[in-house]
Formats: C-alpha cells, structure tokens, sequence
C-alpha cells in the first residue's frame, strides 16, 4: 500500500540517538552509528521522531509500505525487543567510585560497529581500540588501559568486518590527540591492529599510535 512513512537521510544524520528516543513503537534504531528505520510496519507514521531530530535529518515521504502493526509493536515491546541501547551516551568515571574497582568507561556504545564518529566525547580524545578479548585476559585492564581514554571494542574475526573505514572517518573528524590498540596474541587480532594502521593512513593525520600485545593469560608481550 502506499502511505506516509519516514525517511532518514542517513548523511545528515549526526548518530545523536534522539529519534530513536523519541520512538516509541521502536521502528528506529542506530546501525553503525546512524538512525535507521528497522520496519516499515513499526512506522505510524504520526512522526513524534520528526522535532527530536536536531539536524532534519527525517522527513516524511508518500511511498509503497507495509500497514502499521499496532500489535506487532506490542508484542516486541512485550518482549522487550525495542531496545535504544545504542543510544550515545556520556558516562561518569566517578560515579562508580564507591565500587571496590570502578569502571573506568566513559561512553557509550561501545562497539565500533555502533560508535558514531560525530559523538562529542570523540573530540579531543585519547582513544583505545581494544579486542574484545583483551578486557577478560588482563584482571586490571580498566586501570591499566581504560583510563582516560574513550574505549571501542570489536573482533574483526567475530563481527566479519574490517574497521578500517569506520575507525578513518572517527579519526578524520574528530582531534584525535592519540590511538592505543590492545590486541591479544593470536592471528586473528592482528585485522584489529591493520585496521586502525590503515585508518590512520586514510585520516591523513599525525596521530601517535601504540599496540600493545597480550598473551592468553594477560601478560604484555615484549
């Protein structure tokens, strides 16, 4: 059938988060950073999404859609399913400091599937791309490496992509003052540690860069 349904331009979207926020059938979600329309059936196409984008970023369009499911919405809600967990957020380092060791994460996502690269604590930032891996084989790793940094994570192997365009456009627009990559010592790590080399290259900056390398059991290699 054709109906008013949203659309999202997703070059001017900002990654802010607020559209999906303002859904509340949960037919927006953030996919690598950028507001998405999940279903087309989730849509009502009343747009409360519309005024909570700050950059215009969502018009309406008459096109051919799928009918709004009202119960379909309900039923994912019943479950639980219409999740803004990939929301931007800022976290507080010292708001977990009555924990016998606090969390050192500053942000969230954490993903570098889902960061997005205009998110403000990217700018000026020190930035660790770890492994996800690394966080469970060294039992200090917040202290050690989280702190004061912003963290993403992946696994190259795991999530079958390669980082290199998501980390150069965080690199490219963001003043990035330095890069720490936390790998562990099997093969397959080291797409994480070529992926931010190669996205350094891309952002044309100077931008100092550290690998660090862990055993299996959390010990620094050389």
């Amino acid at each position: 059938m054709i109906r008013r349904i949203i659309q999202i331009d997703e070059e001017a979207c900002n990654g802010c988060g607020a559209c999906a926020r303002a859904c509340h059938e949960g037919a927006i979600g953030m996919v690598d950073g950028k507001a998405r329309l999940l279903r087309d059936d989730y849509c009502d196409g009343l747009g409360d999404c519309l005024p909570a984008c700050p950059t215009g970023a969502i018009t309406f369009v008459e096109r051919e859609a799928a009918a709004y499911d009202e119960a379909a919405v309900q039923r994912s809600k019943a479950a639980g399913c219409a999740c803004p967990g990939s929301t931007a957020r800022t976290l507080d380092p010292a708001a977990a400091a009555g924990m016998g060791a606090p969390s050192q994460l500053r942000q969230w996502p954490v993903q570098i599937r889902l960061a997005p690269p205009s998110a403000p604590w990217m700018q000026g930032a020190d930035l660790l791309i770890a492994a996800d891996c690394t966080a469970y084989a060294c039992g200090d790793f917040h202290a050690r490496f989280m702190a004061g940094k912003v963290t993403l994570v992946g696994c190259p192997k795991l999530d079958g992509v390669d980082y290199a365009e998501k980390l150069a456009a965080i690199l490219s627009a963001n003043d990035i003052r330095s890069l720490t990559v936390v790998r562990m010592e099997v093969p397959c790590c080291g797409g994480i540690q070529q992926a931010a080399l190669r996205a350094v290259q891309h952002s044309g900056k100077r931008i100092p860069l550290r690998v660090v390398t862990l055993k299996t059991n959390g010990e620094v290699l050389g």
